[in-house]
């Protein structure tokens, strides 16, 4: 039998720690590998395109046979490094290094097989130096330029010339500045695209720091309500107590005793007071207790028939309808952060429409849905758009606007999520997501 998913991986703490560190190099590690893939797809079909346009188009010799040979070998070299992205072991500085490396070396092979320093292609090597400043680290970067610049001189010194016309003066007319023209094209084109991809990971990564940083201060501050609601329950056990023994007292009282109003009364009374007992209790050991310790074997429908049968019990609800098709049933463990978070929406609903609730469940391939619908007078526009956050609400009360923004960080690290839209008909729905495989047991 295996346990719940720990949650606190899934912390916003642990989240931003880890994409401040090495699970974020890892992931702009693969982006950048990815970025290099694909510009190395892009460098092969210009190179190749070029070869047969100079070779066949313009009647410039070329060992074309020795060049396809080694753009081939790039072409395997290109199709293991989509194999190494499926490799779940991180991309550092090293790799990346090795691969502008292989282009470098690629580059140095074709340019010595068609005209060496001479050929106009060979401003290439300044494209490897700027992917090398924007990908590596420092000392890689430098190393890239000094390799790039012994390929330079190497060229300049054992290549062998085409046999071209020196028609520089003819301008555009002339095939070597026909050739510088199409290289500072290629050179440009890559260049907007690979900054174009750089600046959006980075605006992508700086969105999820963002978000994250976001959570880990929305949790910060439930760790204070967390506190101040422990403070708050060990305060009230003493006055309720004291009251459930007066009423004790009270109901063996002949005045009241002989008075079945006054008796009925004196009954609810302690009924409430139990029930203020019981959310007492919760709170301590939910601040006493970590998720799971306290948990208990149940199933997907016996763990929601409790929850819906005991809110209905303890409140005062005229017409709630519950419709539960989850279809076949799982083993879980019970969560009593869950079980509250469900009431909560429950209670929200039943505060705007007194007089109708409805609770459905259903399954949508791995992931549980509870929808909870209400007729009352709906969200505000504005509060759709930031639901879940702390404080928006629409009962005007000072303090009030709490509970969706508890039930979305309970789903949150659950790695759950919570929806709500108003629907055309009046009211609204509210809708719970969560991934069955952080609750669920293995099946026997």
């Amino acid at each position: 039998m295996s346990t719940t998913t720990d949650s606190a991986s899934r912390h916003p703490l642990s989240a931003l720690r880890n994409a401040l560190g090495s699970g974020s190099d890892d992931a702009a590690g693969r982006k950048n590998l990815q970025l290099l893939i694909q510009l190395r797809w892009i460098a092969m079909f210009g190179q190749f395109a070029t070869i047969l346009v100079v070779h066949f188009g313009l009647g410039v010799a070329l060992p074309v046979f020795n060049m396809l040979i080694v753009l081939f070998g790039l072409l395997l070299f290109n199709a293991l490094s989509m194999l190494r992205l499926r490799v779940r072991r991180p991309i550092g500085n090293t790799e990346l290094f090795l691969s502008l490396l292989v282009d470098v070396g690629t580059l140095t092979m074709l340019l010595f097989l068609s005209g060496g320093a001479t050929n106009p292609f060979v401003f290439l090597f300044l494209l490897q130096v700027i992917l090398g400043a924007v990908l590596l680290e420092a000392w890689s970067t430098w190393v890239i330029l000094i390799v790039t610049s012994l390929c330079f001189g190497w060229l300049a010194w054992y290549g062998h010339p085409l046999p071209m016309p020196l028609d520089h003066s003819k301008g555009l007319f002339s095939l070597y500045i026909e050739g510088m023209l199409i290289c500072f094209v290629l050179n440009g084109g890559l260049l907007v695209i690979f900054i174009n991809r750089i600046n959006r990971n980075k605006r992508q990564r700086d969105e999820r720091l963002a978000e994250l940083r976001q959570r880990a201060a929305e949790e910060e501050h439930i760790v204070r309500m967390g506190l101040l609601a422990s403070g708050a329950a060990h305060e009230l056990g003493t006055p309720l107590a004291t009251l459930s023994v007066i009423l004790g007292d009270w109901k063996h009282m002949a005045p009241f005793k002989n008075d079945p109003d006054m008796a009925q009364e004196i009954a609810e009374m302690q009924t409430q007071v139990l029930r203020c007992k019981s959310i007492v209790s919760g709170i301590l050991l939910s601040a006493g207790e970590t998720r799971g310790e306290a948990s208990e074997e149940t199933t997907v429908r016996e763990f929601l028939d409790a929850l819906v049968e005991e809110w209905r019990d303890t409140r005062p609800v005229k017409d709630f309808i519950y419709m539960n098709d989850f279809g076949a049933d799982l083993r879980i463990v019970s969560d009593d952060a869950l079980k509250q978070s469900i009431h909560n929406v429950l209670d929200n609903a039943l505060e705007a429409s007194p007089n109708w609730v409805r609770l459905d469940v259903h399954r949508e391939d791995d992931t549980l849905l509870i929808s909870v619908t209400d007729r009352g007078p709906g969200f505000p526009e504005d509060m759709l758009d930031s639901i879940g956050r702390p404080y928006q609400s629409t009962k005007g009360r000072p303090g009030s606007g709490l509970g969706l923004f508890l039930v979305m960080n309970v789903l949150r690290t659950l790695g759950g999520n919570l929806r709500a839209r108003n629907l055309v008909q009046g009211g609204a729905l509210v809708t719970l997501s969560l991934p069955l495989n952080t609750v669920t047991l293995e099946q026997e």
